[in-house]
């Protein structure tokens, strides 16, 4: 591996999100004999246009041309790199050659999947090629899932300095966020609803809480989730369901399980959002409960859903402005508690558009960790969450470099 071309490349640089991240790491390390990077994609024109974009400065920048279905041509980039970052979604659509051929080569791999049952498939199908090969596989590296599950590895950490033992019930709770979502999002939530309507035994792998848990997982309890308004009294505030939850709680559940459950075979995880006190509170969240049923209704039924998209939702490509991406943020407490009733509250925050502006730093600097933080004998191949994969090491990047802030408030 240290005698690859690339230290980095960026696989769908030409994606919404590969274009923010593309330029957030050109701003952050340029091009420069430290890194080594590229972009890569299907179009050569796009990433002509994308490198010219950057300014002059850019012009040097390597491009390499590969289809997400094109084995050959993915097998020759992974020939070339340490650190595949990819933004090619939907995953379940687009994703899996990347992957297959990351694990026969032993490249290290960075994705922004929102997909349990997706990452589940791949598990079964790969992980023991992965370990073999030394192939480090790290899903789920943007707001889905890194502020929960590097969230809880903190919180965990700071809870067995302080009183001795680990918490075994979390919650996760968004005070404020604001954002915009994408073409590419929208067009993934589109194909994990379409996946499910056609296959009875994928409905019931994604209601499962521990899809991404070994088969023998020791866990001993029955998850619960915010199914709709509640009164939340630990954080004296009304809450709503919180849509990421589907894929951090099981994000979380997973890092547990490798960690050999390290919080306890009991150990409770749960997001929800917090919508304010009172009765405007109240409403808040019976209102935000409503909005969720209907969008999911929608999108189940296939004439709203190409109604939808044909006039509402944005088409691929599309997402938030510039200004709407410097102006956004988000705000998340996580409380923990033990069987001594001993409890503890950290706050991780972000200072841009959660699933764009923050998620596009989130994933360079995942990759950036696993090419020069952790080397391969301290973290051998397999399929790994960002926590247990890179823990402090990148909750240290993303404090310094990718203003994210993880610290203990109560």
């Amino acid at each position: 591996m240290a005698t690859k071309k690339f230290d980095l490349v960026i696989f769908g640089a030409t994606s919404f999100v590969g274009q923010i991240l593309t330029e957030y790491l050109f701003t952050h390390i340029g091009l420069s004999r430290k890194v080594k990077w590229a972009i890569a994609g299907r179009s050569e024109a796009k990433l002509n246009e994308l490198r010219d974009s950057l300014g002059e400065g850019a012009a040097k920048l390597p491009i390499i041309v590969a289809d997400s279905m094109d084995e050959t041509a993915l097998t020759d980039m992974c020939k070339k790199s340490r650190v595949i970052l990819s933004t090619v979604g939907p995953y379940a659509l687009y994703g899996e050659t990347l992957v297959k051929v990351c694990a026969e080569n032993g490249n290290d791999y960075c994705d922004l999947t929102g997909e349990a049952y997706w990452i589940n498939q791949m598990i079964v199908k790969y992980e023991k090629l992965a370990k073999k090969s030394g192939a480090r596989i790290v899903n789920c590296c943007g707001f889905d899932s890194i502020p929960s599950d590097l969230g809880n590895h903190f919180l965990q950490k700071q809870g067995k300095q302080k009183f001795g033992s680990f918490f075994n019930t979390v919650k996760l709770r968004v005070r404020a966020m604001k954002g915009g979502a994408s073409g590419g999002t929208i067009a993934s939530m589109a194909e994990m609803i379409v996946a499910a309507k056609a296959d009875p035994q994928l409905r019931k792998d994604m209601g499962n809480p521990y899809i991404l848990c070994p088969k023998k997982h020791s866990y001993s309890i029955k998850q619960v989730s915010v199914k709709g308004p509640v009164y939340d009294s630990d954080f004296a505030c009304w809450s709503a369901p919180f849509i990421m939850e589907a894929i951090n709680a099981r994000v979380v559940l997973r890092s547990n399980s490798l960690t050999k459950m390290a919080y306890g075979k009991d150990f409770s995880y749960g997001e929800a959002m917090l919508t304010g006190t009172g009765t405007k509170g109240r409403l808040k969240a019976i209102g935000l409960t409503a909005g969720l049923g209907a969008f999911g209704l929608g999108m189940v039924l296939d004439p709203v859903r190409n109604l939808l998209n044909k006039f509402v939702l944005p088409k691929p490509g599309e997402g938030p402005s510039l200004q709407d991406q410097l102006n956004g943020f988000f705000d998340i407490d996580l409380m923990g508690k033990n069987d001594k009733n001993q409890q503890l509250v950290v706050k991780v925050t972000g200072d841009r558009d959660p699933g764009y502006g923050c998620t596009a730093k989130m994933l360079a600097q995942a990759g950036l960790c696993l090419a020069f933080d952790l080397p391969k004998e301290d973290k051998v191949g397999g399929f790994w969450t960002p926590a247990t994969a890179m823990g402090d090491l990148l909750i240290g990047r993303l404090n310094e470099h990718a203003g994210m802030s993880f610290k203990v408030i109560d």
